[in-house]
């Protein structure tokens, strides 16, 4: 249907075309051919001929396109910015006005080079024209990105300020075209939707490339469809799902009844937002579409094969001691240990001499050391139903954090069997991802209302995990990362701040 729509636009706009040829003295077919047709425009506007090289760019060149357009339509006298306006939204309507309107003609060089710009409009045409060229850039070339946690300590800090390349997986065009520009799904100070959904756009994503393994990833919060819009307690960091297992767990009740609770105390501020305006999340791709992915005593194997740690992982560790740990000595060697301020601390008291530390290898090491040190055991999760995915079944599964799977992870193509183990982890990406209608009725499952064994997924999906394995909120807690949620690859840290800034981490390139 859309197809057919936009095949529609496109005609009407090679029509209008045709008469403006006409008009300027040009034949008519020569604007029916691709490409050809913006030759002839460029030779008839005495423009350079770069300009037609320069729309064959990728993405950039659409854009060209679309300027080489409004070009010809001052050509016709033209210059307003609605006329600008209506030439790059409604061409095929604006065209055919001008091809085929008895009081439109062509003008001619000489009307253009007459044309002189007030002040007034000379600001508007540059401010217009930057808010255009950084939106196209932020949109389909790279974005600035700020690490606000540290799930990814020590790879990337809080307060890492990032570039992350929308080109490396392809360009996505966004799902909510109507937005305001700089700002992602709400308007500062007002709390509203910065964003429309009048025009809904279908995942879409030119010069598609799949995320490749250990690549670090910005990617939309897939459990983010659905929030408690409340700051402080919900948002990301307990998501309305994982407010639903606690209702099943405290009330010991079921799903349906725990959704309804949630529902009659929160239905004010339950909002939804669509797969762009979702929060953004960065994390390391561990498995790709087709692995299969388990964690055995915080060991990770990917098919089968033991992977290595990333190089500036961190776990938490219990260290006994024969005397307190000096808070100043944990600093010097990296570990952040402040006693006044909970946020920042990697170490906590859990008994006297008994501390529980985060720690990556190097500063494990070099704690080791220290004389008062007597014992530092890895803290291995017990295993636990809470908040895990595919909850609230993990129980029979056995699994923890630390101690996870087998979990096979869907990939485009393929086909599962609908057994009931199955339907436990892939159901959300059938019915929610995949946008399908999933029911079970007396033990036999139907996808929009049709009776079926079996299922062949749409998409390839990711499983994301932070490099700081035991303060991180990941796959291992609400799944799989669909390919539609893919944003782009972080790439270089061009600035960083902690009270100053972090000179040795300018311009570092993200392993």
């Amino acid at each position: 249907m859309l197809f057919s729509i936009l095949l529609v636009f496109y005609i009407l706009r090679l029509i209008g075309l045709y008469g403006m040829f006409e008009k300027a003295g040009m034949k008519g077919w020569k604007a029916l051919v691709p490409l050809y047709n913006t030759w002839c425009m460029i030779e008839k506007m005495q423009l350079n001929k770069i300009w037609f090289f320069l729309q064959l760019i990728p993405v950039v060149g659409f854009f060209i396109n679309i300027w080489i357009y409004i070009k010809f339509v001052e050509f016709f006298g033209r210059f307003s910015v609605l006329a600008h306006g209506a030439t790059a939204l409604i061409p095929f309507i604006y065209l055919p006005y001008l091809g085929f309107s008895k009081n439109e003609r062509f003008a001619g060089v000489a009307v253009v080079n007459n044309y002189k710009k007030s002040v007034a409009r000379e600001w508007i045409d540059a401010a217009v024209f930057a808010i255009v060229a950084a939106t196209l850039i932020r949109t389909f070339i790279f974005e600035a990105y700020t690490i606000p946690t540290p799930s990814m300590e020590k790879t990337l800090l809080v307060n890492d300020f990032l570039f992350v390349s929308k080109f490396s997986y392809g360009p996505r065009i966004p799902n909510t075209p109507l937005a305001m520009p700089f700002v992602h799904h709400t308007i500062p100070y007002f709390n509203i939707k910065s964003y429309v959904e009048w025009i809904h756009i279908p995942y879409t994503r030119w010069f598609a490339s799949p995320v490749k393994r250990n690549d670090v990833v910005v990617f939309n919060f897939p459990v983010n469809d659905t929030l408690i819009n409340d700051e402080v307690n919900f948002g990301s960091r307990t998501t309305y799902y994982q407010e639903i297992q606690r209702r099943m767990l405290m009330d010991h009740v079921t799903e349906e009844e725990a959704r309804s609770r949630v529902w009659d105390d929160y239905h004010d501020i339950i909002i939804s937002r669509p797969v762009d305006k979702r929060e953004n999340f960065i994390k390391r791709c561990v498995a790709i579409a087709g692995d299969t992915l388990q964690i055995k005593n915080m060991e990770l194997y990917i098919n089968g094969v033991k992977q290595s740690f990333p190089a500036q992982h961190e776990f938490k560790y219990m260290v006994t001691t024969t005397a307190p740990l000096d808070p100043d000595e944990m600093v010097k060697i990296g570990i952040k240990f402040y006693p006044d301020d909970v946020d920042k601390n990697e170490v906590t008291l859990r008994q006297n001499n008994l501390y529980e530390v985060n720690m990556t290898d190097g500063e494990k090491d070099q704690l080791s050391k220290m004389p008062v040190v007597k014992e530092i055991k890895p803290l291995i999760h017990e295993p636990s139903e809470e908040n895990l995915f595919v909850f609230p079944y993990v129980a029979s599964y056995n699994w923890s954090e630390d101690n996870y799977g087998p979990m096979w992870i869907p990939k485009k193509g393929a086909t599962i069997s609908l057994t009931p183990d199955n339907v436990i982890r892939y159901k959300r990406s059938i019915a929610v991802y995949e946008n399908n209608k999933f029911e079970e009725r007396n033990g036999k499952y139907f996808i929009n209302d049709k009776e079926e064994t079996s299922y062949t997924f749409k998409m390839n999906y990711y499983w994301m995990m932070g490099d700081n394995r035991h303060n991180s909120l990941d796959s291992r807690f609400w799944g799989f990362v669909p390919e539609d949620h893919i944003v782009g690859k972080a790439s270089l840290i061009w600035f960083s701040w902690d009270a100053g800034p972090r000179w040795n981490r300018l311009f570092k390139k993200i392993q």
